[in-house]
Protein backbone atom coordinates (compact mmCIF):
# COMPACT_ATOMS: atom_id res chain seq x y z
CA UNK A 1 0.00 0.00 0.00
CA UNK A 2 1.35 3.43 -0.92
CA UNK A 3 1.73 6.11 1.71
CA UNK A 4 3.54 9.38 2.12
CA UNK A 5 6.23 9.79 4.71
CA UNK A 6 6.42 12.76 7.02
CA UNK A 7 3.69 14.90 8.47
CA UNK A 8 2.19 17.96 6.91
CA UNK A 9 -0.85 19.75 8.29
CA UNK A 10 -3.83 21.16 6.48
CA UNK A 11 -6.31 22.73 8.87
CA UNK A 12 -9.78 23.80 7.87
CA UNK A 13 -11.79 25.87 10.32
CA UNK A 14 -15.37 26.24 9.20
CA UNK A 15 -18.71 27.82 9.91
CA UNK A 16 -21.78 26.40 8.19
CA UNK A 17 -25.10 28.21 7.87
CA UNK A 18 -27.68 25.46 8.35
CA UNK A 19 -30.41 27.50 6.65
CA UNK A 20 -28.64 28.80 3.52
CA UNK A 21 -25.98 26.04 3.41
CA UNK A 22 -23.22 28.61 3.01
CA UNK A 23 -19.81 27.50 4.19
CA UNK A 24 -17.13 29.86 5.43
CA UNK A 25 -13.60 28.54 5.92
CA UNK A 26 -10.19 29.56 7.13
CA UNK A 27 -7.35 27.25 6.14
CA UNK A 28 -3.70 27.05 7.06
CA UNK A 29 -0.75 24.69 7.26
CA UNK A 30 0.15 25.50 10.87
CA UNK A 31 -2.38 25.47 13.70
CA UNK A 32 -5.88 26.73 14.39
CA UNK A 33 -5.77 29.32 17.16
CA UNK A 34 -7.63 32.39 18.46
CA UNK A 35 -6.48 34.46 15.48
CA UNK A 36 -8.01 31.88 13.12
CA UNK A 37 -11.33 32.15 14.98
CA UNK A 38 -11.26 35.95 14.66
CA UNK A 39 -10.54 35.72 10.92
CA UNK A 40 -13.55 33.40 10.58
CA UNK A 41 -15.76 35.73 12.63
CA UNK A 42 -14.65 38.65 10.46
CA UNK A 43 -15.78 36.75 7.34
CA UNK A 44 -19.14 36.13 8.98
CA UNK A 45 -19.48 39.79 9.92
CA UNK A 46 -18.79 40.83 6.33
CA UNK A 47 -21.50 38.49 5.02
CA UNK A 48 -24.08 38.97 7.76
CA UNK A 49 -23.46 42.61 8.69
CA UNK A 50 -27.08 43.39 9.54
CA UNK A 51 -28.08 40.03 10.97
CA UNK A 52 -27.73 38.33 14.31
CA UNK A 53 -24.89 35.82 14.37
CA UNK A 54 -24.75 32.83 16.69
CA UNK A 55 -21.63 30.74 16.37
CA UNK A 56 -21.84 27.20 17.76
CA UNK A 57 -18.51 26.23 19.27
CA UNK A 58 -17.02 23.27 21.04
CA UNK A 59 -14.87 23.86 24.09
CA UNK A 60 -11.41 24.26 22.59
CA UNK A 61 -9.25 26.50 24.74
CA UNK A 62 -8.51 28.92 21.88
CA UNK A 63 -12.27 29.44 21.40
CA UNK A 64 -12.80 30.49 25.02
CA UNK A 65 -9.82 32.83 25.35
CA UNK A 66 -10.26 36.52 26.18
CA UNK A 67 -9.23 37.62 22.68
CA UNK A 68 -12.04 35.65 21.04
CA UNK A 69 -14.61 36.43 23.73
CA UNK A 70 -13.85 40.17 23.59
CA UNK A 71 -14.00 40.25 19.78
CA UNK A 72 -17.34 38.44 19.76
CA UNK A 73 -18.78 40.73 22.42
CA UNK A 74 -17.59 43.89 20.64
CA UNK A 75 -19.23 42.70 17.41
CA UNK A 76 -22.45 41.31 18.90
CA UNK A 77 -21.66 37.72 17.98
CA UNK A 78 -23.27 35.22 20.30
CA UNK A 79 -20.98 32.30 21.12
CA UNK A 80 -22.92 29.16 21.95
CA UNK A 81 -20.65 26.62 23.61
CA UNK A 82 -21.78 23.02 23.45
CA UNK A 83 -21.25 20.62 26.34
CA UNK A 84 -17.91 18.83 26.35
CA UNK A 85 -17.71 15.63 24.33
CA UNK A 86 -20.86 16.29 22.30
CA UNK A 87 -19.75 16.58 18.67
CA UNK A 88 -23.08 15.04 17.62
CA UNK A 89 -24.73 18.39 18.49
CA UNK A 90 -22.47 20.39 16.18
CA UNK A 91 -23.48 20.44 12.50
CA UNK A 92 -19.96 21.25 11.35
CA UNK A 93 -18.79 17.89 12.74
CA UNK A 94 -21.23 16.18 10.36
CA UNK A 95 -19.66 18.12 7.51
CA UNK A 96 -16.12 17.14 8.49
CA UNK A 97 -17.18 13.48 8.64
CA UNK A 98 -18.72 13.79 5.16
CA UNK A 99 -15.54 15.39 3.76
CA UNK A 100 -13.35 12.68 5.24
CA UNK A 101 -15.60 9.93 3.88
CA UNK A 102 -15.85 11.56 0.44
CA UNK A 103 -12.28 12.51 -0.30
CA UNK A 104 -9.93 11.03 2.29
CA UNK A 105 -10.85 7.49 3.34
CA UNK A 106 -9.10 4.83 1.26
CA UNK A 107 -7.60 7.42 -1.10
CA UNK A 108 -4.00 7.95 -2.01
CA UNK A 109 -2.70 11.35 -3.07
CA UNK A 110 0.73 11.47 -4.67
CA UNK A 111 1.58 14.78 -3.05
CA UNK A 112 0.38 17.21 -0.42
CA UNK A 113 -1.00 19.67 -2.98
CA UNK A 114 -3.26 16.95 -4.43
CA UNK A 115 -4.43 16.13 -0.93
CA UNK A 116 -5.30 19.79 -0.21
CA UNK A 117 -6.98 20.16 -3.61
CA UNK A 118 -9.23 17.16 -2.91
CA UNK A 119 -10.44 18.72 0.35
CA UNK A 120 -10.89 22.19 -1.15
CA UNK A 121 -12.69 20.77 -4.18
CA UNK A 122 -15.08 18.78 -2.00
CA UNK A 123 -15.88 21.87 0.07
CA UNK A 124 -16.30 24.03 -3.03
CA UNK A 125 -18.82 21.59 -4.51
CA UNK A 126 -21.04 21.09 -1.47
CA UNK A 127 -23.94 22.99 -3.04
CA UNK A 128 -23.56 21.51 -6.51
CA UNK A 129 -22.06 18.03 -6.84
CA UNK A 130 -23.00 16.99 -3.28
CA UNK A 131 -26.19 19.03 -2.89
CA UNK A 132 -28.62 16.16 -2.25
CA UNK A 133 -26.33 14.53 0.32
CA UNK A 134 -25.67 17.83 2.10
CA UNK A 135 -29.37 18.74 2.16
CA UNK A 136 -30.26 15.69 4.19
CA UNK A 137 -27.07 15.55 6.25
CA UNK A 138 -26.91 19.19 7.29
CA UNK A 139 -30.47 19.66 8.51
CA UNK A 140 -31.53 21.02 11.85
CA UNK A 141 -33.43 17.84 12.61
CA UNK A 142 -32.09 16.19 15.71
CA UNK A 143 -33.45 13.16 17.45
CA UNK A 144 -35.10 14.18 20.70
CA UNK A 145 -35.38 11.96 23.73
CA UNK A 146 -38.24 12.47 26.13
CA UNK A 147 -37.84 11.97 29.82
CA UNK A 148 -40.22 9.15 30.68
CA UNK A 149 -39.65 9.20 34.43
Amino acid sequence: MKSLSGRQRYNVLGAFNAVSHELFTVTNNAYINASSIIILMTKLLERYADEAITLVMDNARYQRCALVMDFAKANNIELLFLPSYSPNLNLIERLWKFVKKTCLYSKYYADFDSFKFAIDDCLANLNSKYKSQISSLMSLKFQLFHNVS
